[in-house]
C-alpha cells in the first residue's frame, strides 16, 4: 500500500511512529498520524491544519491529556490500531475518488476526518 505514498505522506507514518514513541505507546493510533500530519510541516494537510490555527505542541499535548503518557518505551515494530489501519484505506479511497493515483498527505487528512 505505501508505494502510492508520496514521500510526504510516507513521511507522516514514520512521524506518527516517532510520536507513538515519545508518548511511550505501544501502539500507532489515529491521533498518532494527526500529530505526524502536522509534525510533517510541509504538505497540503499540515497547512491546511496551520491555516485552522493547529499547532503540534498543542495537539500533542491534548493528547497527553486524554490518553497519557504510557509507561515505558516500546521496543521493536509498533503496530497499527484498526482504526489508524482504516484511515490509511480510507486515504486511498480519498486519492481515488479526486482521480489522484498517488497518496498524499491530504488524503491521509481526509481519510482521518472520514474516520
Amino acid at each position: 500500500m505505501f508505494e502510492r505514498f508520496t514521500d510526504r505522506a510516507r513521511r507522516v507514518v514514520v512521524l506518527a511512529q516517532e510520536e507513538a514513541r515519545m508518548l511511550n505507546h505501544n501502539y500507532i493510533g489515529t491521533e498518532h498520524i494527526l500529530l505526524g500530519l502536522i509534525h510533517e510541516g510541509e504538505g497540503v494537510a499540515a497547512k491546511a491544519l496551520e491555516s485552522l490555527g493547529i499547532a503540534l505542541e498543542g495537539v500533542r499535548q491534548q493528547v497527553e491529556e486524554i490518553i497519557g503518557q504510557g509507561q515505558q518505551a516500546p521496543s521493536g515494530h509498533i503496530p497499527f490500531t484498526p482504526r489508524a489501519k482504516k484511515v490509511l484505506e480510507l486515504s486511498l479511497r480519498e486519492a481515488l475518488q479526486l482521480g489522484h493515483n498517488y497518496i498524499g498527505t491530504e488524503h491521509i487528512l481526509l481519510g482521518l476526518i472520514r474516520e
